[in-house]
Parts: structure tokens; sequence; C-alpha cells
């Protein structure tokens, strides 16, 4: 790995959105990445003949700059305006929430990071281990290296007494695990998705037939980080209470034909942070979702503004 470039650990939004970038601007740059394929946790699953969504439940639209971008994605046919209301479930019944425009992708989430991806060097299945001063990945040194990922994530992969750790540690991130159920017909009156409130099984129900387009009797569920974090070693555990408390909240009362279940043991970050990236003297970056308010569009933004930076740093 010659150090004639940026190497970017991670090709979720955040780490495509920089290669991106630096590759608009002229700078060489690799894209590693431990998964079979690019998303991070913009993550879709083709179960029973189509796509469903696994990680983020959708995405919003704020920055005129990500607007450009989801119109390109619009005219493409890969994403597509959802809903600007959802469900509140709480104890007092049924509610709703109005909110800005929430954005879905027929082919499911990870479609819109392959688009931003295609043309990029990006070398999958390929875990790394340690990225240390210098910068080196793996003892290979680089101009830059980007760790696009949460937090807990990227600090197992920095020196313990590095200025990337110290931006890293004592941070809460929360789990979730997401299970995904189908029906022979659809079982439960009209939502597009569910914000559940103050309980403690479940914190989203997203209709994955309404933000597909397609109409199929699929759920996607997910669980509070309590219940993740009890079952965080064997997730398919907390299927049985996730689809009890379903039943209570929307009178489900057909068992699903399959499950199918995925662990995020870092799906979020508690609070906020007031900058986009992390760019040390030493060389080594840091980008994602945890940079701001937790969103599809901050980790874009995160990235994007990070590559620039370092566009402009190696001249």
């Amino acid at each position: 790995m010659p150090a004639v470039g940026v190497v970017v650990v991670g090709a979720g939004v955040a780490g495509i959105a920089c290669a991106v970038e630096l590759t608009a601007a002229g700078v060489p740059v690799r894209v590693l990445d431990r998964g079979r394929a690019v998303g991070g946790r913009m993550a879709s699953r083709r179960i029973k003949g189509r796509p469903v969504d696994l990680g983020a439940a959708y995405f919003t639209v704020r920055d005129p700059e990500f607007a450009e971008v989801v119109a390109r994605w619009r005219t493409a046919g890969l994403a597509r305006p959802w809903t600007s209301e959802l469900v509140v479930l709480d104890g007092d019944g049924r509610g709703r929430s109005a909110g800005p425009v929430r954005w879905a992708a027929p082919g499911g989430l990870r479609t819109l990071v392959s688009e931003m991806a295609s043309g990029l060097d990006i070398e999958l299945d390929h875990p790394v281990s340690h990225v240390g001063p210098g910068p080196v990945v793996d003892g290979e040194p680089a101009d830059v290296v980007v760790l696009a990922m949460p937090d807990p994530q990227a600090l197992r992969l920095v020196d313990p007494s590095s200025e990337a750790a110290a931006e890293l540690a004592g941070r809460e991130w929360r789990p979730v695990i997401a299970v995904a159920a189908g029906w022979e017909s659809r079982q439960w009156p009209a939502l597009p998705a569910a914000f559940v409130n103050d309980n403690p099984v479940l914190s989203l129900v997203a209709d994955d037939g309404d933000r597909r387009g397609d109409g199929a009797p699929v759920l996607v569920l997910h669980s509070t980080a309590e219940v993740a974090r009890s079952h965080d070693a064997a997730p398919g555990g907390a299927v049985p209470a996730m689809l009890d408390m379903l039943r209570r909240l929307l009178d489900v009362g057909v068992e699903p034909v399959w499950t199918h279940t995925r662990r995020w043991r870092f799906a979020s970050p508690a609070g906020k942070r007031d900058r986009d990236f992390h760019l040390g003297d030493d060389g080594t970056a840091l980008a994602g979702d945890g940079w701001g308010v937790s969103k599809v569009e901050t980790a874009w933004r995160s990235g994007t503004m990070l590559g620039r930076e370092i566009a402009r740093r190696l001249g």
C-alpha cells in the first residue's frame, strides 16, 4: 500500500462520500471494508426475492448539496419520497408525528451507497487490524487514513495514546436488534412506520412494503437498546418478545411465516458532536454519523466535508 494517497477504512455512506470527494479532487484513494458489500448501516438484504432494509429506516434531506445527490438518485429511480408523517404508539394509544419528508429506496438503501461507489477503488472482505501513527494501516504507510465507522470500532484500531483515541473514548453508543418478519398477507392497520415511545421492547416499527412501494406484507421491528444488550450473545432470542409486543401494539394476531434477525452493536451514538469530522496532525481522520446528529445525511456530510479538507491539506 504505497504512501501516495488516502486509505478510507469503512464503505458506509461516510467513507464512500469521502472517497468521492477525494477522487474528484484528483487524490488517489482506496477504500477497505471487512464486509461483503458497501453500505454499512444502510444495509439491505434480499429475503424471499425482495430487498429488506435492516439498518437505517429512512433518510431526510436538509443540506442543499445533499439534496442535489438525492435528486440524482430520484431521477435514476433509486430513491423516492416516502412519507412526512409517522405514527406514534405509546401507552395512550395511537397518535401522529409530522415532520420532514422521509425518503426510501425501492431497491434498498444499500443501492444508494452502491451508486455513489461506482468507479472507486474498493476492496471488500478486507479487515483492518491496526491504524498507527504516520499514518500506517496494518504496517503500510499512507498520506492520510480515514476511519469511517462508529467510535467503538475505530477505537479498537488506533493506539490508546493517540489523538484519535482521545476523540473516540468515553462515548456511549446504543445497540439495536432489527427483526424483519413476513406474513402471507397484511395483518395490520395502514401505517408507513411508527415510533414506539416509552416501551420496554420496541423502539420502531416500519412497514417495509409501504416504504419500498411494492405492498409486500413485511414489517421491520427495531428493539430498544436494553433488549439488544440483554440478547447480545444470541440476538434471535429477542424475537419472541418483539413479536409479542407487536401483537399488543398493532393487534397482529397471526404468526409470521418467516423472520430474519440482524444485530447492530453500535446502531447510533448517544448525544451529538458540534463538528463534522476529525482530522489529526498525525494524518488519522474520523468521520461518520457520530459527527453531528446521527442521520444518513450527517454521515454523508461528514465524509464529504472531510474529503474536501484532506484534499486541501494535501494540495
